[in-house]
């Protein structure tokens, strides 16, 4: 497994270690000690899956209890998949990374706690799994405006047309009202 630094401080993009061959293929998406190895100390206590249409966005979601740090991948389809930084005390606070995920390219993302997370689906479906470092809080649930201008996410959505967005995110959170992490 290979473990990328990304623009974000503590974000990773991951890519695994992929055998195939006129069968298919294997990998390994999680290993304990191949993540303690690696300097990641994770207990994860949740796994959740999503299959989602073209055109969907889900998040940008948070937790302010129960905070969850989140380990997402893609096992059919794609998504433009976005973490934007909450933390009061990091020199990356208010700024993105947005990354590709894809069944063909097999690459994970590491969202630790304190960020805001969500994907937009860029195929025609996407089947997205991801394991959690703490349970659903519905309470604590928060979402941050997908097209905040402060924040400025440079989405992949087709000229003209808007994404699709549960109730709860089109009444997402403008960055100067959203709250941060310590």
């Amino acid at each position: 497994m290979k473990f990328v630094a990304t623009p974000l401080k503590d974000v990773y993009l991951l890519e695994p270690t992929v055998f195939g061959d006129q069968r298919g293929f294997f990998m390994e998406t999680w290993n304990r000690e191949t993540f303690r190895t690696a300097g990641f100390d994770l207990d994860f206590v949740q796994d959740n899956h999503s299959r989602s249409a073209r055109g969907i966005l889900r998040g940008l979601h948070f937790q302010m209890e129960h905070t969850q740090g989140k380990l997402v991948r893609v096992t059919s389809g794609e998504v433009f998949d976005v973490a934007v930084d909450l933390r009061q005390s990091s020199p990356t606070l208010g700024k993105w990374y947005g990354v590709t995920l894809s069944a063909d390219n097999r690459r994970m993302l590491w969202v630790p706690p304190g960020f805001a997370h969500g994907f937009y689906v860029t195929s025609d479906y996407a089947d997205f799994i991801y394991k959690c470092t703490d349970v659903y809080h519905p309470a604590s649930e928060k979402s941050l405006a997908w097209d905040d201008p402060t924040v400025g996410i440079e989405w992949p959505v087709p000229p003209g047309e808007t994404p699709q967005l549960s109730a709860k995110d089109s009444q997402g959170l403008r960055w100067d009202d959203c709250p941060r992490f310590d």
